[in-house]
């Protein structure tokens, strides 16, 4: 009888028309790759040999499973960024936090049903520097016979977006973690693993999208890179921004788009000229003094018919420090919030916190290169100390001395936050915030300027957000709320916190399990911009976290 019901599985998902298949089945090995950049090669951590790693497709409503199999000498996990895992957090993936990772020659089968999404996500590893070359797109369409609420594209396209080193990441970072200091930028910027043509080295090719004239396409783009927000734009296109982090929004035209480390962007690109090559941009944003990788990764629009030898009609980059088109675009954004996609954006709160984000300085006396102190990062004054048990597994079987619930609602000093405080120092800890099932949140996150003030974006797992209100300096609580979007505001999963301001979110805690919240910016979240959401279960089994599957690796 087995037999009988995977034939016709595999009957249905063979001829999707006849049957919708409801269940996706991918299989991921994680193996080294010999790639050549810059003129330089080097072996890489890929996901089947690629980078980019994999497009996952599915739909909504869609059940998902993952095979990853882990062949090569570092733990691995992964991380399906955006996915809301309802119930599900063991599928979640951030090491120490929902699982203990995947070692070298074991396996674990990564199982979600995406529920009420649809759009453009990714995935990518979340352990140590790996998802430098460990991503991929997730690609999630509306359930069969559901249109866009926008016209249909002609061709949709994934673009990912990445950064490039010539050394080896887990050199970098391990460095930089002996030294005390920041780790050494990236080499390049990739579009579709691609850095496009350089002066330094005149074999390395480009990314070519071909396009038809008269035709339009749906661009979905992601930024894969560790560190950096980046600037996208296409010379003589104006390009019509209709949803962010899956979530669709009203539609606006722009040139540029600014878009960060974690999220995604869908915008319309309507082909409108005759012919001719247009130049692909991707370059970096960055309006604090922080080091950068300079370089602009480069790709072609390609009309049908146009000689490859005619010339590429070539458009001028942003300013790095680009923040009044940075902020042009943000404050563009808004919530669909239609009929069919309405904006349920609390209009109460329980929870009303607020963390300081940004970084400090804490003794080391190894580190001879930072003159016996280190470079760490902290929410609310508290550095993360990552565990060795994942704190889901701690919360659901009541191991005691993991971690505490006793995170900080608020600073725990009231002080000039984008200003420089005399006191550098951070103390450390493995904490959590609880949340009762189902309890409404404000959270206002305001960058400090320690060291300096940076843009850093956060993202929250298992969760969407609402961004209800932004701003620079300090947060005002009695001034500020009058200026909140409750109507329309834009729901992500990671919001960028503007370098010396503050951004307010909020969501509804209706996800039971405990949920990572950290900086984007990989060299960040290393030096411990990290803390979890503990939230308790609800009435019943449908409010509850499922048991953990029988294969959850262990520590």
């Amino acid at each position: 009888m087995d037999s009988w019901v995977r034939l016709l599985l595999l009957v249905a998902c063979l001829f999707p028309a006849l049957v919708e298949c409801r269940v996706r089945h991918y299989k991921f090995n994680v193996v080294m790759k010999n790639s050549t950049k810059l003129c330089s090669s080097k072996p890489i951590v890929t996901v089947n040999g690629k980078f980019p790693g994999p497009t996952l497709y599915a739909r909504e409503h869609d059940t998902v499973l993952v095979k990853v199999v882990n062949h090569v000498k570092y733990n691995v996990t992964i991380h399906w960024h955006g996915v809301r895992q309802l119930r599900t957090g063991w599928a979640d993936g951030p090491a120490y936090i929902t699982q203990c990772p995947i070692q070298s020659g074991h396996s674990y089968v990564y199982n979600f049903t995406i529920t009420g999404q649809r759009g453009t996500l990714l995935w990518h590893a979340h352990i140590l520097w790996l998802r430098a070359t460990v991503h991929g797109a997730i690609v999630i369409l509306p359930k069969r016979g559901v249109p866009y609420p926008f016209p249909k594209p002609h061709k949709e396209v994934v673009v990912v977006l990445a950064e490039w080193w010539k050394s080896d990441t887990e050199a970098v970072i391990n460095q930089a973690l002996r030294s005390g200091l920041a780790p050494n930028v990236s080499d390049s910027h990739t579009i579709n693993g691609q850095p496009g043509p350089i002066s330094s080295c005149s074999s390395q090719g480009g990314f070519t999208l071909p396009v038809d004239s008269g035709k339009t396409y749906m661009l979905r783009i992601i930024n894969a890179a560790l560190n950096e927000e980046l600037f996208f734009k296409i010379a003589g296109h104006k390009l019509t921004v209709v949803e962010v982090d899956a979530t669709y929004v009203k539609p606006f035209k722009t040139d540029t788009i600014v878009i960060a480390p974690g999220q995604t962007t869908n915008v319309l690109l309507s082909a409108d000229k005759t012919s001719g090559k247009y130049l692909v941009a991707a370059s970096p944003f960055m309006d604090a003094p922080i080091a950068v990788d300079n370089a602009t990764a480069t790709a072609t629009l390609h009309y049908s018919g146009t000689l490859a030898s005619s010339a590429t009609t070539l458009t001028s980059t942003p300013p790095k420090n680009g923040t009044a088109i940075a902020n042009k675009f943000i404050d563009s954004l808004r919530s669909l919030n239609s009929k069919k996609y309405p904006a349920k954006v609390p209009q109460t709160v329980d929870h009303n916190l607020l963390f300081t984000v940004g970084l400090g300085v804490n003794p080391c006396p190894s580190c001879k290169a930072g003159n016996g102190s280190r470079v760490v990062a902290s929410i609310n004054n508290v550095t993360f100390v990552m565990p060795t048990i994942a704190l889901l597994q701690a919360h659901f079987f009541n191991i005691s001395g993991v971690f505490t619930t006793d995170f900080p609602g608020n600073p725990p000093h009231t002080y000039n936050f984008t200003g420089t405080p005399k006191n550098l120092q951070t103390s450390n800890g493995t904490k959590a915030y609880r949340l009762a099932y189902n309890s409404t949140v404000q959270l206002i996150l305001q960058d400090t300027g320690i060291i300096a003030p940076e843009n850093h974006p956060v993202h929250l797992h298992g969760f969407n957000f609402f961004a209800v209100g932004k701003g620079l300096g300090n947060f005002n609580p009695k001034k500020d709320p009058k200026k909140f979007n409750l109507v329309d505001p834009v729901e992500r999963n990671t919001i960028g916190v503007p370098s010396g301001g503050w951004v307010a979110i909020r969501f509804s805690a209706d996800n039971p399990g405990v949920w990572f919240m950290h900086c984007h910016l990989e060299v960040h979240t290393t030096w411990g911009l990290k803390m979890a959401f503990l939230v308790d279960n609800g009435k019943g089994p449908n409010e509850s976290l499922l048991p953990p599957p029988s294969d959850l690796p262990k520590c």
